[in-house]
């Protein structure tokens, strides 16, 4: 075998340094963007603010209008130029609202759709336990939701803060108090005691003064048995628990006479001494014969655990607020145009970005190695604005194309909802089904019906008896609508359920009807059932 040169010509696909960067900004996020743009603007000289006042003098003629608005399925020859004007104005923002048709439009567009893209098969004990039928739920929950929320307004304090004001008023020597403080900071978020006593007997030891440090080992661990039991009579009830069971079963014993009887207060007692398991089923013949309490007293008991709090520490946790700036808008055009929905970019998230012309001019000027470097940021600065650009357009574009699919959606509700696959919008835009993917996902349309990612519009179809096919978000919003107007006394199986969509026109198969469900975060039909 002889060694030989051989030439081989072939051509390969290459991501150069511009390529991969626009791809990093059409994937990213609103939030994302700007904290690019923010470090770009601190990195780079040549980029700038775009002045507020208005677009540049050399900025093109376009088909979009001053707010950026254009027509649903239309778009123009060269939509990189007309994002860049939308880029560069910041005018726009004070003529969208003509017309009132922001204020009808935003009205209905505050809710949010909460369904997910997959569901868990299983749900956690206690949230079978206390998410389950209406009748399950504690007495007045609407009025008590309210007062809730007003109370946190009031009290914006944490839980360990709550409980160290109710230890102030506790006439305790140094090491109790230093027990009880110890285990308020041991408390998870939702109120529990997840360290042993043991372990915090060691910590403790290590933290306590040196007055204190002979302080038998044993001794301490009987001042923390101690505290634990102040901890536990105090406010919220069922703090400081263990276990689930603990916390229930502190609760029941805090319980007035005026809200439980005697007796079923302690069969709700022999309950918690059984696997909760059984309690979440509702398996009433097992607990009736590992109890010996028949069915009917079990169902009134299971309904006073019901209206327990699994969470001692809920209320003082501190909701995160997350929220959602949509970038894109989809207006209802007005009556006198022939076209039903107008879509537009956000101006919020539009990044007013552009090249700093006096560095760029004063850099023209000069030649050498010196200014090699700048040059690569100046470079660097118009490949930023060109990727913002096509970023801006190329959304813009593919919520054209959404918006014209699935325009009963707009006109119905989410009952309507077309089937519509990715591959359907890249075909129609003659991009790549990745560079689809890329657009919707992070990125949210806001519509009369609420605000939702772009991602949300797609899903596969489902076969109906007229052959057209339907949406499995449509479906899964049917099926969410079936239960919640079922009768909790006799909730729908699977089985009636795919009845149900069949008599429409629906074939969708029991474990699909399932897997929906599911999705939907719903408990089975015998989780649903009423025990009234």
């Amino acid at each position: 075998m002889k060694a030989g040169l051989q030439l081989r010509i072939s051509q390969n696909l290459a991501l150069t340094p511009q390529l991969q960067h626009a791809i990093r900004l059409l994937q990213a996020s609103t939030q994302e963007l700007q904290q690019e743009v923010e470090q770009m603007l601190a990195e780079n000289p040549f980029l700038e603010l775009a002045d507020d006042g208005g677009p540049p003098d050399t900025a093109p003629e376009s088909g979009l209008d001053a707010d950026g608005m254009t027509d649903a399925g239309e778009h123009d020859a060269d939509p990189l130029h007309d994002t860049a004007s939308q880029l560069m104005d910041a005018s726009g923002q004070d003529d969208w609202q003509e017309a009132g048709a922001w204020d009808d439009w935003s009205s209905g567009a505050n809710a949010r759709d909460e369904t997910p893209e997959h569901g868990d098969s299983s749900l956690a004990v206690e949230d079978q336990l206390h998410a389950l039928p209406a009748s399950w739920q504690s007495a007045g929950s609407a009025a008590g939701d309210d007062e809730q929320l007003l109370y946190n307004k009031r009290q914006p304090e944490s839980l360990s803060a709550h409980l160290h004001q109710q230890a102030m008023a506790l006439r305790l020597d140094a090491l109790d108090r230093a027990a009880l403080y110890a285990l308020i900071e041991s408390l998870n978020e939702d109120g529990y005691l997840e360290d042993s006593l043991e372990t915090l007997t060691m910590a403790l030891q290590e933290q306590i003064p040196d007055s204190l440090l002979d302080t038998a080992h044993e001794t301490l661990q009987d001042h923390l048995r101690i505290a634990l039991g102040l901890l536990q009579s105090m406010e919220p009830t069922g703090v400081g628990a263990r276990q689930l069971a603990e916390c229930l079963r502190l609760q029941l014993l805090a319980l007035p006479a005026s809200q439980a009887d005697a007796g079923t207060r302690q069969i709700a007692l022999d309950l918690c001494a059984q696997p909760l398991e059984l309690l979440a089923r509702r398996d009433l013949r097992t607990l009736a014969r590992q109890t010996g309490h028949s069915q009917p007293a079990l169902r009134q008991a299971l309904q006073l655990i019901a209206r327990l709090e699994p969470k001692p520490g809920r209320r003082f946790a501190v909701a995160e607020q997350q929220v959602v700036i949509p970038d894109v808008l989809v207006l209802r055009a007005p009556a006198h145009q022939p076209q039903r929905w107008l879509v537009r970019l956000n101006p919020a998230v539009l990044p007013r970005v552009q090249v700093q012309d006096m560095y760029a001019g004063v850099l023209r000027q000069h030649q050498g190695e010196a200014v090699q470097a700048l040059q690569q940021q100046l470079q660097e600065a118009r490949w930023m604005v060109k990727s913002i650009q096509q970023r801006f357009d190329t959304i813009l574009r593919v919520s054209q194309a959404i918006v014209a699919r699935q325009e009963r959606f707009f006109e119905q509700g989410v009952l309507a909802m077309e089937p519509l696959v990715m591959r359907d919008i890249a075909e129609a835009l003659g991009l790549h089904e990745s560079t689809i993917s890329r657009v919707s996902s992070a990125k949210y349309m806001q519509t009369p019906w609420g605000t939702f990612e772009l991602k949300y519009f797609f899903g596969s179809g489902v076969s109906t008896d007229d052959g057209q096919g339907t949406s499995s978000t449509a479906v899964r919003a049917l099926i969410g609508q079936l239960i919640a107007d079922e009768d909790p006394r006799k909730p729908l199986s699977d089985s009636r359920l795919g009845e149900l969509l069949a008599e429409r026109g629906i074939q969708c198969a029991r474990r699909t009807v399932a897997k929906y469900r599911e999705q939907l975060k719903l408990p089975p039909a015998h989780l649903r059932k009423s025990l009234d």
